[in-house]
């Protein structure tokens, strides 16, 4: 990467000049207009020195020319006060470079030294309740950041979490007992095999839910009811962890359906019920240490300190009833996974509204030495998904908006958009090219419209503006990287094979060149702010500046025929990147649009 390669020339510059080599760090311009590369060093260099920053920068430029490899890289250097060191390479030294990315294995994208473990928690769906838009955010950048650290050489760990051992799950037990208290599962005496068909269908545990949830808010003994299952659930009763696991098996079919169709997988499909056996060897730990008492019924452990700016209450590991929260099987789960698992980093890509709650889990699990000083644990928060109206995105009557309606929703506008263009180039597409188009389109829209936002900030979601074809969209990144595809296919067709790059023949091709050696540099970027949103406006400068090349130069009616085979090599690089970095995104391409 040239950045790397120059901040080595500029530190050798620096401590040649009598300066301390720290100062010698190149970064790419925020002029392109004055030059492509600068080192800012003789700022701060100044207070140290004593000397005005422009002595400084020329000093070290005076040392930088006058070494036989900078005429290698650097076309001119010059001081530009108060002292800044501006750098523009030489073509030569550009297209050398580019070459070298394009043929190496990995674009030239560095992996990590330090190939360790991190887990990712994301997902985080409750059992038995359709998943709905509020899950739509920790899916899509739980995956992307996992992706992204996964390209990076890390071995990453991706882990769902499921919802499946609170008090939701007490209610539907209690309310299926309530109307079908001959099922064999709530019979004590009950010796045989519980049957292998479950008493409902997913339909059925969708209307439940909400039924007994509403009742539990205004009859007590309903309430008190489902807490008694769920405490009964979770001391091993034998019919209700029948029951429980009918529960999972109809869930999961759906909860695995949708997040497929977002293109989200995990490789650990655990919930708080697997850390269940984990939770009396944490408990234990806690106790060792003394940090476990009583508190009005609750068993507490206390995770304030005297700095802290505002209130953190207490975790709470057992309530007055003798379960547990998911507080308690969060903590669990930490001790579970540095048992299976020794990570060095468990990421939970969550609402930032649940802050408080992981600063309390994070401290405990620290402070009782849970997990080791080498092990970071880590919030990713995240900002809501809203409206038009600036309120979290719902349906038109007001109701909780549906995963699958919101997919089915950007696939529908996608599949318009499609047959439209269509029939405004005057053809018909097959049905099912459409059809897998627009669910592809679609996706790329939700994702791409999620993800280009910075993660901590709400957004509003507006269909229009982000399935357009035009702008910085999910189907403009589509549509320029579908067009190098083709434009690849008929040089392919035609028997026309790449050759070297030759010196760019214009401005625009230079930074094309410039861009795609920035690759590295955003990746590493986007892993260290957990920013996805970094690796999403690359995609789209990269395209953008592939829209201007190809108005300014027509690749397929080029007559000098080095040049063509020059510019075919370019596309393939550039369709190189641009393929890892919508990837990493979790944005699949098609063939054709």
């Amino acid at each position: 990467m040239l950045t790397k390669k120059l901040t080595k020339l500029l530190k050798k510059a620096f401590i040649e000049a009598g300066y301390d080599s720290k100062y010698g760090e190149v970064v790419v311009s925020g002029r392109p207009d004055l030059c492509q590369f600068q080192c800012n060093g003789a700022m701060p260099a100044a207070k140290e020195y004593k000397k005005a920053p422009f002595i400084i920068s020329d000093d070290v430029i005076e040392k930088l020319l006058s070494f036989e490899e900078t005429k290698q890289y650097i076309k001119v250097a010059k001081t530009i006060k108060p002292g800044f060191i501006n750098m523009t390479l030489t073509d030569e030294c550009l297209i050398k470079n580019t070459t070298e990315l394009g043929e190496s294995n990995r674009l030239g994208i560095e992996s990590t030294d330090t190939p360790s473990t991190i887990i990712i928690d994301y997902g985080g769906p409750n059992i038995a309740k359709p998943l709905h838009v509020g899950h739509l955010r920790t899916a899509i950048i739980g995956e992307s950041i996992k992706r992204l650290f996964k390209f990076l050489g890390y071995n990453v760990i991706g882990d769902i979490h499921l919802g499946d051992w609170g008090l939701q799950m007490g209610m539907i037990i209690s309310e299926i007992h309530r109307n079908q208290p001959t099922l064999p599962y709530f019979d004590s005496e009950f010796t045989g095999e519980y049957p292998i068909e479950p008493p409902f269908n997913l339909a059925d545990l969708e209307e439940i839910y909400p039924r007994v949830s509403a009742k539990s808010k205004e009859d007590e003994q309903v309430y008190n009811e489902a807490k008694t299952a769920t405490f009964e659930l979770q001391q091993g009763n034998k019919g209700y962890l029948a029951l429980w696991q009918h529960i999972m098996n109809v869930s999961l079919i759906d909860v695995k359906k949708n997040y497929q169709r977002l293109n989200v997988d995990f490789d650990l499909w655990y919930g708080e019920s697997n850390s269940q056996q984990y939770i009396e060897p944490a408990v234990k730990v806690l106790k060792d240490n003394g940090s476990l008492y009583k508190s009005d019924g609750a068993m507490v452990v206390d995770v304030a300190k005297d700095d802290d700016k505002k209130e953190i209450p207490p975790l709470i590991i057992y309530k007055s009833d003798g379960s547990v929260i998911y507080g308690t099987t969060d903590l669990a789960t930490i001790y579970q996974r540095m048992q299976d698992y020794n990570p060095s980093h468990i990421l939970y890509v969550v609402d930032s509204r649940q802050a408080n709650h992981f600063t309390q889990v994070f401290r405990c699990a620290e402070d009782n030495k849970l997990v080791p000083r080498s092990t970071s644990l880590e919030h990713i928060g995240f900002g809501t998904m809203n409206g038009k109206d600036g309120k979290p995105f719902k349906t038109r009557a007001g109701g909780t908006l549906r995963l699958s309606d919101l997919i089915d929703l950007v696939e529908g506008n996608a599949k318009t958009k499609i047959e439209t263009n269509a029939k405004e180039r005057g053809f018909t597409p097959n049905a099912d090219e459409i059809e897998s188009i627009s669910k592809v389109v679609g996706l790329a829209t939700l994702k791409y419209a999620d993800l280009s936002n910075y993660r901590m900030k709400d957004y509003v979601f507006d269909l229009d503006k982000f399935s357009s074809f035009e702008g910085k969209t999910g189907p403009y990144i589509l549509y320029s990287t579908v067009r190098i595809k083709n434009i690849i296919r008929k040089l392919e067709s035609a028997g026309f094979n790449k050759g070297e790059l030759l010196i760019p023949a214009s401005q625009v091709e230079r930074d094309i060149l410039l861009k795609l050696d920035g690759f590295n540099n955003v990746l590493q970027m986007a892993a260290r702010d957990r920013a996805p949103n970094v690796i999403c406006e690359y995609v789209y400068e990269l395209a953008t500046l592939m829209s201007t090349f190809y108005h300014m130069h027509h690749i397929l009616n080029e007559e000098n025929q080095a040049r063509k085979a020059s510019w075919y090599t370019l596309l393939t690089y550039v369709l190189s990147t641009l393929i890892n970095g919508l990837d990493i995104l979790g944005i699949t391409i098609p063939e054709k649009m």
